[in-house]
């Protein structure tokens, strides 16, 4: 997440409009008015066609992988894997949000264990990791409005991938889930909080916005980076951004529960501003903590993912592991 430092942000005249403020500790949460502005950064034309055409289908035990792509509402076409059960519907579906420096491909292994138990699964790439014809360029420190345009984007496609996920007859629209991971959890507190569908979220090795990464890290390599910004140009950039931070939203998810998983040895940002992120979520929530890194690798993580939603979206009891 470190390496490649990408948020969505919006103009600076609108984030002076809403009040913020970086000397630190929890932004102000966003008054009903101010956070329905918030919110029309996510909106699109949910009655435009999709237009879901597949590439190939690659078929394994007890479910196909269908590598397809679908129609961006913003701009251009998204990847994505969708994984289909051979057990008949209505079922549950998950859809994955892989982190910043990976990409689609991340959660197939995992997301192939959901589709073994009947769960149809969605796992689209974000804007900045798509071919060259669609992809967005990233990192525009001196122009905060053009990463704010691709940033978006990924929370919008991903709202369509939850349209794509519900048109299915065999998708029971009460049983959503979302797993996310690193940027995938901050797009899942926006989503809990802007989008009802979801029925439960578990977001993985999250931060509440980037000030925890730029600001409140003790990193040498971080400090290296801020030391490298012109005066003002950092603090800038995260003036524009900080209106799409995590902890603006993860408040409002109520009545999606939230599973929080979070690491001891997190080497991108302190704890405090883990603690920070959880304090600010609504109820229902839980946290658990590993001897992990970012990178969460910790099989304990999966295992406890896969209780959390089982309860919820009425999986069965015991991931099937088998090939």
């Amino acid at each position: 997440m470190k390496r490649r430092i990408v948020w969505a942000s919006v103009s600076l005249a609108f984030a002076a409009v809403i009040g913020l403020s970086f000397a630190g500790g929890r932004p102000p949460q966003p008054k009903p008015d101010e956070f329905a502005a918030l919110t029309r950064q996510f909106d699109y034309d949910a009655t435009a066609n999709p237009d879901v055409r597949e590439v190939r289908a690659v078929p394994r035990s007890g479910y196909t992988i269908h590598d397809i792509t679908y129609a961006s509402p913003v701009d251009g076409r998204v990847q994505a894997y969708l994984l289909v059960p051979e057990k008949p519907g209505p079922s549950a579906a998950v859809l994955f949000g892989h982190w910043g420096e990976g990409n689609r491909t991340e959660f197939l292994g995992e997301a192939g264990v959901y589709a073994r138990a009947g769960v149809v699964c969605l796992l689209p790439d974000y804007p900045w990791v798509r071919p060259p014809q669609w992809r967005k360029s990233v990192q525009n420190f001196a122009r905060p409005e053009d990463d704010r345009r691709t940033y978006a984007q990924a929370a919008i496609d991903l709202r369509r991938g939850l349209d794509i996920l519900l048109a299915r007859k065999d998708v029971d629209p009460k049983r959503v889930g979302y797993i996310g991971h690193s940027y995938g959890a901050q797009y899942g507190a926006i989503l809990t909080a802007v989008d009802r569908r979801i029925a439960a979220a578990v977001l993985v090795s999250g931060i509440p916005d980037l000030e925890a990464i730029f600001m409140r890290t003790d990193d040498p390599e971080m400090e290296t980076v801020r030391k490298g910004f012109p005066p003002g140009r950092l603090e800038a950039y995260l003036a524009g951004i900080s209106t799409l931070s995590a902890v603006r939203y993860v408040g409002r998810a109520a009545p999606a529960p939230l599973l929080f998983q979070f690491s001891n040895f997190e080497p991108n940002f302190p704890r405090q501003a883990m603690e920070r992120y959880f304090a600010a979520a609504s109820e229902p929530k839980s946290v658990i903590w590993y001897d992990a890194g970012h990178e969460m690798a910790d099989p304990r993580a999966f295992r406890d993912r896969w209780e959390f939603l089982a309860g919820r979206l009425r999986l069965p009891k015991e991931p099937p592991l088998g090939r």
